[in-house]
Formats: structure tokens, C-alpha cells, sequence
């Protein structure tokens, strides 16, 4: 009984990452494949949102971007690293904090095979307001922040909890 509900349970929890990672990746594909179609322009443009393709060599949002070979593999590594201890603790979690590590998990995974791949990740959603920019970046960043948003979330919704007991 327990092996069925834990089979089952890795089934469901399989399927949302690989879910997740075939959503990023079929996304990426199609904007760059916009982008070679319309020779690097901008592929969409309205008031709040631009889609244009620009490949990342950095982690989240461009940060820590690296021209040396060095650094960006010891970045690649410590990527790789996370995604293993996120991996652990998915382990241990339950509820709602499982499914916010299988959404980063389902994240970082897309990110990770574009880094190992084309050396660089392709981010293309530009929000903005009149000229304020936010950083650009792809639907795998949007899994990352939900599931790290929600786990802030669990983690002070906890705390409060302990401290009115």
C-alpha cells in the first residue's frame, strides 16, 4: 500500500517537472526560432510587455554574467549543486513546500540544460512601465520565483504559527 502511494506520488511529481521543463524549453525554441525568422527584432511589443530574445550568460536576471570560460563553468557547477540539494529536500517536504521545490526544481532543470547546451540561457520577457524596465527573463524564471515566493510564504505563515503557540 505505502509502495503504491509513494510510486504514485513520483509519478505526479515526475510529471510536473518534466511538465514545467517541456513548457520552458517549447518556449524558448519557438522565440528563437521568431527570432531568427524576424533577423533579431523585436518579436513582440505593447505597452507593459516586449518579447526579444537575449541569451544570458549569468544567472537569475543576467546577474554574475562571466566572459571567462572559468567562472561560467564554477557558476554551471554551483547550479548543478543547488539543484541536488533542492533535490534532497524534496525528500523531506510535504504539501505545498513540495510542490514549490518541484517548481523551482522544474525551473532551475530548464535553465541548467540551456547553460550545459548553448552555453548561455535565452531570456525574452521584457515587462515594463513607460521606461522602467525589469530584468529579462524566461518562463523557467517564472516557475523559480513562484516556487521561491511560495516557499518565503510557507516559511513565515510556519513561523507565525510557532510563535502564537
Amino acid at each position: 500500500m505505502i509502495e503504491k502511494i509513494l510510486r504514485k506520488s513520483l509519478i505526479i511529481n515526475s510529471l510536473l517537472v518534466f511538465l514545467i521543463f517541456l513548457l520552458d524549453r517549447l518556449s524558448k525554441i519557438y522565440v528563437i526560432y521568431l527570432d531568427k525568422k524576424f533577423f533579431g527584432s523585436e518579436i513582440f511589443s505593447s505597452k507593459f510587455l516586449n518579447i526579444y530574445l537575449i541569451w544570458n550568460e549569468g544567472i537569475a536576471f543576467g546577474l554574475f554574467s562571466f566572459t571567462e570560460n572559468t567562472f561560467y563553468n564554477f557558476l554551471t557547477i554551483i547550479i548543478f549543486i543547488i539543484i541536488l540539494i533542492i533535490f534532497f529536500m524534496l525528500v523531506k517536504s510535504r504539501g505545498l513546500q513540495k510542490y514549490s521545490l518541484l517548481m523551482i526544481l522544474g525551473g532551475a532543470t530548464g535553465n541548467l540544460y540551456d547553460r550545459i547546451v548553448n552555453k548561455a540561457v535565452p531570456d525574452f520577457i521584457d515587462l515594463h512601465v513607460g521606461n522602467f524596465h525589469w530584468f529579462i527573463f524566461n518562463l523557467a524564471d517564472v516557475f523559480i520565483t513562484i516556487g521561491v515566493i511560495l516557499m518565503i510564504i510557507l516559511e513565515i505563515a510556519g513561523n507565525n504559527k510557532e510563535k502564537k503557540l
